[in-house]
């Protein structure tokens, strides 16, 4: 008997009838003889509609009570899918975040768990039921009800299932599986049946939208097995774990992974003193503005042009606090381009093979791909191209590194 926390999203619980769907899976998996504990997602849509209903009363909700309309999405599926395992014969009880005591701290819209009492899961389970919680909320040492920010019910899944020390956390969601790249780009993408933590952690902060960052390092710090699977369609889904496999199979590149939503900023002709990259990015920072991929260059003339991106929608608030900073340190001026894109190669098969690199601009030189910046780790390599050629970049790499050639025996 395994205990298995399996997590469904808005898509899975999006109607009465996929809810319906969702509990003959859960107690087909029941009848198996595993124990579970399901984790939900409000019904696909949900938020953003209550999120809507908060704003038409204020451009600026209060955070706290942002937390408590929007924490009832779950609250509305748990119960649901309570019910119809319960009219299965299935004994079930649902929890809000409250109930089951997920602690976190007070930074409303967007916290952080601490800690989980999962005593009185365990309670429940111990007597054959099916516990149910509501994911994405939580609450704080004073009582108020929290929520984790966008995708937070990965988190919860995650959480508990290190809590509970589970065999698996299981991610059902719209895809079968992390693929190669997006398939829309490439349909001869191909689903991985497994890759590790480090990889899928790039991959999700490089732009992959199949699992939430934090859930993916809340994993892979407390070694929780993740498995991303289809809600509707059965499979094996892609296994992500700890363990890197060294064999002369292991692909040197496990996927492509890009991100249309990048913006970039210049500040030149910034005098070349000591603590200059501090006086540039310090404001940025302190208008809590995230910066990605930055690049510095020196001029003959003891100046520096200083290049860094940013998420498109933070653009123009980046772009007002460095014409700021130009005026203070007296650079000359501030350029700035959203049509550009990144994309990134992905593997810890990089670590033992040379000429990664090289390979990746030599596939995009052929296409006569201009490389604006780039950025590496022990496992990524990162490039800025124009946005218009992203697409050509991710099927060009996709093919100089064979990722669209049948999958191989093992892998």
């Amino acid at each position: 008997m395994a205990l298995i926390v399996q997590k469904f999203g808005g898509t899975s619980v999006g109607s009465i009838e996929r809810i319906e769907q969702v509990a003959e899976k859960v107690k087909k998996h029941r009848e198996a003889g595993d124990d579970l504990v399901v984790v939900l997602s409000a019904m696909s849509g949900e938020t953003n509609r209550l999120i809507d209903l908060a704003k038409q009363i204020t451009d600026q909700p209060v955070p706290r009570e942002l937390d408590v309309i929007v924490s009832t999405g779950e609250q509305v599926t748990i119960a649901l899918l309570t019910m119809a395992l319960i009219k299965r014969g299935v004994p079930a009880v649902s929890y809000t975040g409250n109930q089951v005591r997920i602690l976190t701290d007070s930074a409303h819209n967007k916290a952080r768990i601490l800690q989980i009492d999962d005593q009185k899961i365990r309670a429940d389970l111990k007597e054959g039921r099916v516990v149910v919680v509501a994911g994405f909320q939580g609450v704080d040492e004073h009582g108020s009800i929290t929520t984790l920010g966008r995708g937070g019910s990965d988190t919860t899944g995650v959480a508990l299932a290190a809590a509970l020390k589970a065999d698996e956390c299981q991610i059902y969601t719209d895809v079968d599986g992390v693929y190669t790249t997006d398939p829309r780009v490439v349909p001869q993408a191909r689903r991985l049946e497994k890759i590790t933590f480090e990889e899928m952690l790039e991959m999700a902060s490089l732009g992959s939208k199949v699992l939430q960052i934090r859930s993916v390092e809340f994993a892979g710090k407390y070694n929780v097995p993740l498995r991303v699977l289809h809600s509707f369609k059965e499979g094996p889904g892609t296994l992500i774990t700890i363990d890197e496999e060294e064999s002369m199979e292991q692909p040197i590149i496990s996927g492509i992974a890009f991100n249309r939503d990048e913006a970039k900023l210049t500040i030149r002709g910034v005098p070349d003193t000591p603590g200059v990259a501090f006086k540039i990015l310090g404001p940025i920072s302190a208008s809590n503005i995230e910066v990605d991929m930055i690049v510095q260059n020196v001029a003959h003339d003891n100046t520096t042009d200083f290049t860094f991106t940013v998420h498109r929608n933070e653009y123009e608030k980046a772009q007002s606090v460095l014409e700021n900073t130009a005026r203070e340190i007296g650079a000359r001026e501030v350029i700035g381009d959203t049509k550009i894109a990144k994309v990134s190669i992905v593997g810890v098969g990089m670590r033992s093979h040379a000429g990664v690199a090289s390979c990746m601009f030599e596939a995009l030189a052929k296409e006569s791909i201009n490389i604006q910046m780039i950025s590496t780790s022990e496992i990524k390599v990162s490039v800025v191209l124009e946005e218009k050629y992203l697409e050509l970049a991710v099927r060009a790499l996709h093919t100089a590194f064979d990722l669209d050639a049948p999958a191989r025996q093992g892998e």
